[in-house]
């Protein structure tokens, strides 16, 4: 599979989709109402602060492979972005993250106990609309993703060994945490308008999701910080293990072993700290791995596609392959 090299936008991706997207927007508001101040408050702020709507492009693309445009779709797509908002809410929480897409998360504005609730009701919200539809196989699915992130949840609070966490927990984590999600977006679009295409949609989308965390997490290696002018590191700066340095560890000298234990020691690791980090994985090979890695996981996701019906809405998932790899953020 070669890439494009013209950068490919979201909205490009969207444009088969775009007027429907705006049904999901209005789905997602019907579903999370709430006659309750403090929740509608916090709703409000999360309409505000939602994502790309991705994964819910992903849901009508399948949904529309076969030409047609089940409006079942459109009430499972607002699901999944909700589902996929209610496990950022309680990450952040988890984390103590402070910012979100740049803006304040749930619990730096409320407190992490609202923000733990907040995840809760929108899990307990989406659980009712999908079973309101009346059919057991969106459940089945949206169950099983949401299953595989909170174990993948777990995994990771409990790994105490930073350093220790390596290739096959950090796959199983992505796994878990990103793929299992964009996988069941994918098979749940299958399920309203392509039902014999369901296997492969479901294969596309756990190795889109794989792609997609891959390239995440080199971002945070090679994605510039609007301040600095360096490696934003965020994930270096909460000492998680990513990819690229799982790659590196092996490959240090016993002074650069050293140095990466130190700089995991330190409660609140400094810019040069880790740009220096940034640097010793770039120079024995953890950047250039990882895309390695990235790249072939897009080859996995352009394969599953194989022999499924051409049109826009194919075009517009191989073009989603492009974006989960060359996105910059």
């Amino acid at each position: 599979m070669t890439l494009r090299t013209a950068p490919i936008r979201l909205s490009d991706i969207h444009a088969p989709v775009r007027d429907r997207l705006d049904g999901v927007v209005d789905e997602i508001r019907r579903i999370v109402v709430s006659d309750f101040a403090p929740i509608d408050e916090v709703n409000h702020y999360l309409m505000k602060i939602r994502g790309k709507l991705f994964r819910p492009g992903l849901v009508l693309l399948c949904d529309q492979l076969n030409g047609g445009a089940n409006p079942t779709a459109e009430t499972l797509a607002a699901i999944i972005e909700l589902v996929h908002l209610a496990t950022l809410v309680h990450d952040d929480a988890v984390d103590h993250s402070v910012l979100r897409r740049g803006m304040p998360t749930v619990n730096a504005l409320w407190s992490h106990q609202v923000a733990i609730i907040m995840g809760d009701y929108l899990y307990s919200r989406s659980i009712s609309e999908i079973t309101r539809l009346g059919d057991l196989e969106p459940i089945r699915v949206i169950a099983a993703a949401a299953n595989a992130m909170t174990v993948g949840e777990m995994r990771q609070l409990v790994s105490h060994d930073a350093l220790g966490f390596g290739e096959g927990d950090y796959f199983r984590l992505i796994d878990s945490k990103t793929a299992s999600l964009m996988s069941a977006a994918c098979e749940m679009g299958a399920l309203t308008g392509a039902p014999e295409h369901r296997d492969a949609l479901a294969r596309y989308g756990t190795e889109l999701g794989r792609a997609f965390q891959i390239a995440d997490d080199l971002l945070d290696y090679t994605a510039d910080s609007a301040d600095t002018g360096k490696p934003s590191g965020l994930d270096l700066r909460e000492h998680k293990v990513t990819l690229p340095l799982i790659h590196a560890l092996p490959k240090l000298s016993k002074a650069e072993r050293a140095g990466v234990e130190a700089f995991f020691r330190d409660p609140e690791p400094t810019d040069p700290a880790i740009h220096e980090v940034v640097e010793m994985v770039s120079r024995h090979g953890g950047l250039e791995y990882a895309r390695g890695l990235a790249l072939q996981s897009a080859q996995r996701a352009h394969e599953a596609l194989e022999g499924l019906p051409e049109g826009p809405a194919l075009e517009a998932l191989r073009d989603s392959i492009v974006y989960a790899v060359e996105r910059r953020r």
